[in-house]
């Protein structure tokens, strides 16, 4: 099947309403790679060609979308408003595609979540993958898991339709449905003279520990700034690490001790060869665990599917 490259088609009285899907499209690429040039390559199409089709959209929509200079490209407001509908516009027509094709058959389509780095949600991956595989074959799941773009900013951009992340807005342009609350916990190594006790450690107590901890945008590490602020505690964080796996090699390895939700604690235990000691803190460190949507275009019939397997996952982190 076919899908019709044109959204809309002119009027007799010369209204500019033709818009050729490729162009947006087009658009989309340009501003993702930033780079004309790049974009050019991308598309596999002649510059000057991908250059006129810019200037066509622009046209048609009577503001300039974009600055060029020697750094790339950046968008306009006007260009802001324009990527985002037309991310919302080719997902909608990938959808009736599958609609379409998958017609009187089970549901089809493709369904983009953002799952945080650094909670539970990191955790639910291959989960939901399995399940959704299993109950709606025809459901292409794409899975984002990075610590360097926003998610509810890319909700807001229809980059992705739903994403479980920490936090409870409010922001415009999406809604949150707050899941879990994460208690956060302290791993460090043995050597670190820390006592195995039930108890919470108190957050004065780790004073000047040196310590391994995401950057400094990421909410995990707001949290434990916070945390150490309120307490005027010192904070040394010996380095910023982005990766779990790396993360959990380094704690076991005495390099430092971290401080992270529940969930990735006891992974970097769970996964380490070495002695650990896992306890909560005190004054306790915690963050909400939210389901971000958008608040102005409803989820086509596979992401609500993907979302009831969402939910039900995280019901049973609950437990």
């Amino acid at each position: 099947m076919r899908v019709c490259k044109h959204v809309s088609h002119a009027h007799q009285n010369g209204t500019p309403i033709l818009m050729d899907i490729r162009r947006l499209k087009s658009f989309i690429v340009i501003v993702d790679s930033g780079s004309i040039t790049r974009a050019a390559d991308l598309l596999h199409i002649a510059q000057p060609a991908l250059s006129q089709q810019l200037a066509a959209l622009e046209e048609h929509f009577g503001h300039k979308l974009l600055i060029r200079s020697q750094q790339g490209v950046s968008m306009t407001d006007a260009g802001h408003a324009v990527y985002r509908h037309a991310q919302i516009i080719l997902r909608q027509m990938e959808q009736a595609q599958a609609d379409a094709s998958a017609a009187g058959n089970s549901l089809a389509g493709r369904v983009s979540v953002g799952l945080v780095p650094f909670s539970s949600a990191a955790t639910l991956s291959v989960d939901l993958l399995a399940e959704t595989r299993k109950r709606h074959p025809g459901i292409l799941l794409h899975l984002t898991e990075s610590v360097g773009q926003t998610y509810s900013q890319m909700i807001m951009n229809g980059r992705l339709e739903m994403a479980l992340l920490h936090g409870t807005g409010p922001i415009k342009g999406v809604r949150f449905e707050p899941i879990l609350s994460e208690e956060f916990f302290l791993v460090a190594h043995r050597d670190f003279a820390i006592e195995a006790d039930a108890k919470p450690v108190p957050v004065n107590a780790l004073d000047g520990i040196p310590l391994l901890l995401p950057p400094a945008y990421n909410f995990v590490r707001r949290a434990v700034d916070t945390a150490f602020t309120r307490t005027r505690t010192n904070l040394k964080v010996v380095a910023e690490v982005e990766i779990v796996r790396t993360l959990a090699r380094a704690v076991g390895s005495g390099l430092g001790a971290t401080i992270m939700p529940k969930a990735i604690a006891d992974r970097i235990v769970s996964e380490s060869s070495e002695p650990l000691i896992c306890r909560l803190v005190s004054p306790r460190i915690e963050e909400t665990l939210s389901l971000c949507v958008s608040d102005q275009n409803p989820l086509s019939e596979p992401a609500l599917a993907v979302r009831d397997i969402l939910l039900e996952l995280t019901a049973r982190l609950k437990v």
